[in-house]
């Protein structure tokens, strides 16, 4: 007998840990075929990330220290949707001028990736920017924390994606972002959403 439409309800769930940028539950799910299990899960309220291409088609990076992997990491400027009722690409444009010190005249969306979603609800969707200018030096945001460790680069597209497949960058977000980038590049930018596309439910 299929099981194609069973519908995975939760039966109860019990909050573990309840942090500043995650919440992690325990939930108890009907399975197919009858029965349930135990599924942990950290919710996260989502981010957004930001491939900046600018006219030579150059893209930036940074690299930031990420203390998880113990190492610092080639990423795309980033950041958390946790300011309630903040539009995306809203929270793009802050975090690319927070990060980068760049502001962008046009925005769209390249791609969409849950981060890990076998234990986490994450949804990380990121945005192309082009039409860059800089953020004026007397208004740019004064970086903490591991921000004020930033390093910023300018690297050609293809260069960036040839960082990817060596190994070079690791971060989800970033290298479905740039292969993204590197795809609509190539198909002429036709594949591109609107940056008001609602986020996939």
């Amino acid at each position: 007998m299929s099981t194609a439409g069973h519908r995975y309800q939760v039966r109860s769930r019990v909050e573990r840990y309840r942090g500043r940028i995650f919440d992690v539950v325990t939930d108890e799910v009907t399975m197919p075929g009858g029965g349930t299990a135990l599924r942990d899960c950290a919710r996260h309220p989502g981010a957004v990330s930001v491939v900046a291409l600018d006219e030579a088609g150059r893209v930036v990076l940074i690299r930031q220290y990420r203390h998880p992997v113990g190492r610092h990491l080639w990423e795309l400027p980033a950041g958390l949707l946790d300011i309630a009722g903040e539009d995306p690409a809203a929270a793009a444009v802050r975090e690319l001028a927070e990060e980068a010190d760049l502001t962008a005249g046009r925005l769209d969306v390249l791609v969409d990736v849950h981060s890990s979603p076998g234990f986490t609800n994450e949804l990380v969707r990121v945005f192309l920017a082009r039409d860059l200018t800089e953020v004026p030096v007397g208004r740019r945001h004064a970086r903490s924390e591991e921000e004020a460790d930033l390093e910023i680069v300018w690297v050609a597209l293809d260069e960036a994606v040839g960082m990817v497949l060596a190994g070079g960058i690791t971060n989800a977000a970033t290298v479905a972002g740039l292969l993204a980038a590197a795809r609509a590049r190539d198909g002429g930018w036709t594949a591109l959403r609107r940056a008001g596309t609602p986020l996939p439910r």
